[in-house]
């Protein structure tokens, strides 16, 4: 039978994807013997052989559920994946029988009116070549044709290369099939699936734009994303993709995540209903399954499909565009695009010798640094006489793409050097360069490499005659360039860059002269023409042979009248860059002079002026004094040229003494200046207090016994009793101890008997209090009264988030006979303590102190004897009644060691970022905008998130189960799973006294209904041994990171609430539109809402006892303190009400 081409069937409906093979085959409960024997138990393909009847059964049955096109059993049927198993030989045999089984089941079920299609799955293999290594492209080529060959013969419609995570392994595998047509004489249509990682990348790195525009010259049938963690991930991706590609577009993802019992999360309604919503936006064409769905999904989304229209395939969706790791897309706004030259053994002689001695990644540095200062591609010219050109480039590309995200510039003569360059490069590269020069010659050996890897490709305007130097002969070479690739070529004229040649005028050759300008006019003359074209120019060829200053100016000129007549990609040094409007006008003239009037006068003239100049210093090198320079250190936290200038300051008579209270605390004392006028930030303090601490530990090994007393006074640290929050308690031991305190640290949870014990022992000067909650605020009532009655007064610093200066006052100051003090941060608790040690300071603060006290009190005695109002008490305010949201099951799930990576978009930057790390204004503006302060802290988080996914120690675990629930008034009965009618814990929630009276109570439905509704509870934790990192970094005095590591896993234990909270949503079937954006999430923009306890709403801390009892997490290592906080403290629980009313409140008012 003649079927219907795939590529009509696109244009006619959406197509279905079966779903997943091993999720069936794991339901058939398989034994060893099933497999053919134990050596090949887990090799689902090799069922093909000893079960065909099972895998026809399941390709059958989702041919029944709908499916339009459905994938033979060779994900891993590779010879490099068999090889595991001892079968590599058997893989061309498995694949075409494999082939032969769906082709079978899919005649049963084709016919005219409804075409059924097969596709080769060809999976990534367990290799991958840039990530993991362990093959080579070449090996992996082989294999995949050997794949191709079997399932093109066992009469497959189409292939489909699947699961990619690193572009490499797909160009291999087009490599290979190719060479399958090649042989077999047979061509079918290829659709490409990549797999984009949680944090936005594939595995190897690569964005979505990046990753299509890198397989775009393959004319796939379509392009897609499958697997991954479920829909919500390729949202933004798909998006893209829609956007951008002239293919169809694919989405099959997994079902979600499994957790420990293996169940996947999306259920066939929860996944059909997200994915209706991306067919709805005219995103996709093909829609099935991954990991973790069954004929049950397709079925499903077979009918929420049904009379949806496909995505409309557009022919060119983007201009000229190449990629490396990151994408660039092209739009004339870029004019004009930077090439870095330095990476040209020819054009610098650093990087050669480097090459030479084989030193690729100092070379690929040189890379990095042409990118830091502005390049947006990388040009690299390995052809050195004397070296190895093609066992370099392979060497030196391999280490480039790790330092360099930009797409490469590939500049050899050499084919065979170049194709070894496109097969270590992910990306679209550039081919620089093929001309006319012997004819044709160059064009029909380059242009294969093109479609068989994916390039642009520079053209220099030289043909038979020779170089075009004036602009007319440039035009004619352009021409007939563009006629042969475009016309017998087939390149696309996007990805032609014409090289209209510059040639040198300071050489005083005659044949040169008047060539600058041809060479402005050349440019202008081929854009007219053609303006999908591109051109590029080796700027500083212009100045060859010029003074040095000279080079750089009237390199500046000619790039800024090139960029005026049309120019896409200017060749430079992007280090030494002159900004033209910064060129003085009268050297411009100069310039201008020599380029477009050249003659031997102006040549000299030229020269003249600029013999011996040097660029002018960018910085103002002044040199401070030296105290002036010590207390620069601190202030801007640097330790660049500390101790050098710390020995020169010992050398000069200074006693280590003298110099840590002299100008090492002057910069101290300005930083805590700075903070307080909001021109430092937290992050900032930190490094500052970095510095100090490694002045400080050079110089005391110098100091004498006698000066070891030199503390300013002893300050005895505590978070109260019942609290485990420490990170602002850390934060004023890091201020205070390199301010010149000696700071005990009793830790957190310290209870009034420990303190005594220990002030009695140490006998210090001040102690500090802090606490985080409401209750803890009362425990430091308690705790000043029991030190009280233990006749200590010495004063107490207090300070925390429960805290606030009215509540010193008038509740703890009273309890105690020694002064009191509230301050509202570290510096402010550092500048109190610098008082009480200043004797005359300290007497003057405490009697304003008192009066401002005694003025607050008098003012509260009158307030009180005024008459209050009468409250008027009014029922709760009725919510709507709406239908109960039952949950997909009421079991009880643990999550362990979920990935980071899913966790990782959920961390909200904004909070850890401004709030704890205290930088200022909004963080994703100032990102964009290159903000130093606010890339330096993110990347300090990236690197703190990387070094917590490598560590085997650390993980993230979560535990969470819905009940029964129904509500009485005030209070919420929780029942028990298995019988409805056992109540199990009883929760009893205040209500607001005001309008409109809510109570948490009030969001299920009471008892009276008849109903029975349902709450989830959950618990997640980010904090296992945090602690203990944290500690390690702050004894090596590397103070921000130990902030910034607790700060971030307070924050991912609220990422991983918000994720797990999103999964019980999807789980009570009020999933959130695709649409919404993380920012939407943080604002809790989705139906329902959850409740942690001890917060406004709820804020009885006592009822974590009963969440403990329901959902038992010590199973994931979280215990519950005597004053109910959670240990480790990266932990979060709350309560789940689906109500779409449910909102947060506070009782109080």
């Amino acid at each position: 039978m003649n079927k219907k081409a795939i590529q009509d069937q696109l244009n006619s409906k959406i197509l279905l994807l079966d779903g997943a093979m091993g999720t069936m085959l794991q339901a058939e409960d398989l034994t060893a013997d099933d497999f053919g024997g134990e050596q090949f138990e887990g090799c689902n393909e090799y069922l093909s052989l000893t079960q065909p009847e099972i895998i026809q059964s399941i390709h059958e049955k989702y041919l029944a559920a709908g499916a339009d096109i459905i994938e033979t059993n060779t994900f891993g049927a590779t010879s490099i994946v068999l090889e595991e198993y001892q079968i590599s030989t058997i893989a061309y045999k498995l694949n075409k029988i494999s082939a032969e089984l769906a082709v079978k089941a899919c005649e049963k079920y084709s016919n005219d009116e409804w075409p059924r299609y097969v596709a080769g799955s060809m999976g990534p293999t367990t290799k991958t070549l840039s990530v993991t290594g362990g093959t080579t492209f070449d090996v992996l080529t082989d294999s995949y044709e050997e794949q191709a060959l079997g399932l093109l013969d066992g009469g497959v419609d189409l292939l489909l290369v699947e699961t990619c995570q690193d572009m490499l392994n797909v160009k291999a595998a087009f490599s290979g099939i190719k060479a399958a047509f090649a042989k077999t004489g047979k061509d079918v249509p290829v659709i490409i699936s990549g797999t984009i990682e949680p944090m936005g990348t594939t595995l190897a790195g690569q964005s979505i734009e990046a990753f299509y525009l890198s397989v775009e010259h393959m004319k796939p049938v379509a392009v897609g994303l499958n697997c991954a963690t479920g829909p919500e991930f390729m949202i933004d991706h798909i998006r893209t993709l829609a956007d951008i590609s002239n293919s169809a577009i694919s989405c099959y993802p997994n079902a979600g995540l499994p957790d420990e019992e293996g169940h996947y999360h999306e259920s066939p309604t929860s996944l059909a209903e997200k994915m209706k919503q991306f067919a709805e936006k005219g995103w996709v064409n093909i829609i099935g399954g991954c990991c973790g769905t069954t004929p049950e999904h397709i079925k499903e989304l077979s009918r929420v499909l049904e009379g949806l229209k496909p995505r409309t395939i557009t022919e060119t969706a983007h201009g000229h565009a190449v990629s490396g790791i990151e994408p660039l897309i092209y739009d004339d706004s870029m004019r004009p695009l930077f090439v870095g030259e330095r990476t040209n053994v020819i054009g610098s002689r650093k990087f050669k010798e480097l090459i030479r001695g084989k030193h690729y990644e100092p070379a690929a540095e040189i890379a990095r640094n042409q990118v830091k200062k502005g390049a947006h591609v990388i040009d690299i010219c390995l052809a050195d006489p004397d070296g190895d050109e093609l066992g370099d480039m392979k060497e030196f590309v391999e280490e480039v793409v790790k330092k360099v995200k930009v797409p490469l510039v590939i500049d050899t003569t050499d084919e065979v050097v170049l194709e070894q360059a496109l097969k270590h490069s992910q990306g679209k590269s550039i081919i620089n360069s093929i001309n006319l020069e012997d004819g044709e010659e160059r064009f029909e050996k380059i242009v294969p490499l093109v479609h068989q890897y994916g390039a642009a490709v520079v053209v220099g305007t030289i043909d038979e005659i020779g170089m075009a130097v004036d602009a007319e002969r440039k035009l004619e070479v352009a021409t007939r360039s563009v006629d042969l690739l475009v016309n017998k070529y087939g390149l696309n004229k996007n990805d032609i860059i014409f090289d209209p040649l510059v040639f040198p005028v300071g050489t005083g050759d005659e044949q040169y002269i008047g060539s600058a300008l041809e060479t402005v006019n050349g440019i202008k003359a081929i854009k007219e023409k053609f303006p999908e074209c591109l051109t590029i120019l080796g700027i500083s060829n212009v100045s060859f042979g010029l003074p040095a200053r000279g080079r750089e100016i009237l390199n500046a000129v000619f790039l800024y009248h090139c960029t005026k007549a049309g120019l896409d990609y200017a060749i430079v040094n992007t280090e030494k860059l002159e900004r033209f409007a910064l060129i003085p006008e009268e050297e411009v003239k100069l310039a201008e002079a020599l380029l477009f009037e050249t003659s031997t006068e102006t040549l000299a003239i030229f020269t003249e002026f600029y013999r011996g100049k040097k660029a002018e210093k960018k910085d103002n090198g002044v040199i401070l004094p030296l105290d002036e320079r010590l207390g620069n250190y601190i202030i801007e936290g640097t330790k660049e040229g500390l101790i050098d200038d710390l020995n020169e300051a010992i050398e000069r008579g200074d006693t280590p003494l003298e110099i840590i209270n002299g100008p090492l605390m002057d910069g101290m004392s300005e930083v805590g200046r700075l903070f307080n006028d909001n021109q430092l930030i937290v992050a900032e303090v930190l490094q500052s207090a970095e510095a100090m601490k490694a002045a400080v530990a050079h110089l005391e090994p110098l100091m004498e016994n006698s000066e070891d007393s030199a503390k300013k006074g002893k300050i005895l640290l505590a978070t109260v009793k019942g609290d485990v929050h420490d990170i602002g308690k850390n934060l004023v031991d890091i201020i205070l101890s390199n301010n010149g305190y000696e700071v005990i640290d009793l830790g957190i949870k310290v209870a009034p008997q420990q303190i005594i014990e220990e002030v009695r022992k140490h006998e210090p000067t001040i102690i500090g209090l802090s606490g985080l909650l409401v209750k803890s605020a009362q425990q430091m009532v308690l705790t000043a009264q029991d030190l009280r009655q233990a006749g200590i007064d010495t004063p107490i610093l207090v300070g925390g988030a429960a805290l606030s200066r009215k509540f010193t006052d008038f509740k703890i100051s009273p309890e105690y006979e020694g002064p009191v003090l509230y301050s509202k941060d570290a510096m402010d608790g550092l500048a109190v303590t610098n008082i009480l040690h200043d004797a005359d300071k300290k007497v003057v603060y405490l009697e304003e102190l008192v009066e401002k006290r005694e003025r607050s009190k008098a003012n509260a005695a009158i307030a009180a004897t005024l008459e209050k109002p009468v409250r008027k008490q009014s029922t709760a305010a009725p919510l709507s009644d709406v239908p109960v949201q039952t949950p997909r099951d009421i079991k009880r799930h643990v999550l362990k060691n979920y990935p980071l990576d899913v966790v990782q978009p959920y961390i909200n930057r904004q909070m850890l970022i401004g709030h704890h790390l205290g930088l200022k204004g909004k963080v994703s503006e100032l990102l964009k905008q290159g903000n130093e302060k606010a890339v330096q802290l993110n990347d300090l988080v990236d690197e703190l998130i990387e070094f917590l996914k490598t560590e085997p120690d650390y993980g993230l675990h979560a535990v969470y189960q819905f009940f029964p629930a129904q509500s009485e008034g005030d209070k919420l009965f929780i029942y028990n799973p298995d019988n409805h009618h056992e109540v199990l814990e009883t929760f009893d929630f205040p209500r607001q006294d005001t309008n409109p009276h809510l109570c948490l109570a009030d969001f299920a439905k009471p008892i009276s209904s008849g109903q029975m509704d349902y709450v989830g509870f959950f618990l997640v934790t980010a904090g296992k041994g945090i602690r203990k990192w944290a500690e390690k970094l702050k004894l090596e005095g590397d103070f921000l990171k130990n902030h910034a590591l607790q700060s971030l896993a307070l924050e991912t234990a609220e990422g991983f609430a918000e994720r797990i909270h999103q999964l019980m949503r999807d789980d009570l079937g009020i999933s959130d539109p695709i649409d919404m954006s993380m920012k939407e999430r943080f604002a809790a923009k989705y139906t329902g809402q959850r409740f942690s306890f001890g917060y406004p709403a709820c804020p009885n801390l006592e009822d974590q006892e009963k969440l403990f009892r329901l959902l038992q997490p010590q199973d994931i290592g979280v215990e519950l303190t005597e004053g109910c906080m959670m240990e480790p403290e990266a932990s979060v629980s709350a309560i789940v009400f689906a109500h779409p009313e449910a909102r947060y409140f506070n009782v109080d008012r």
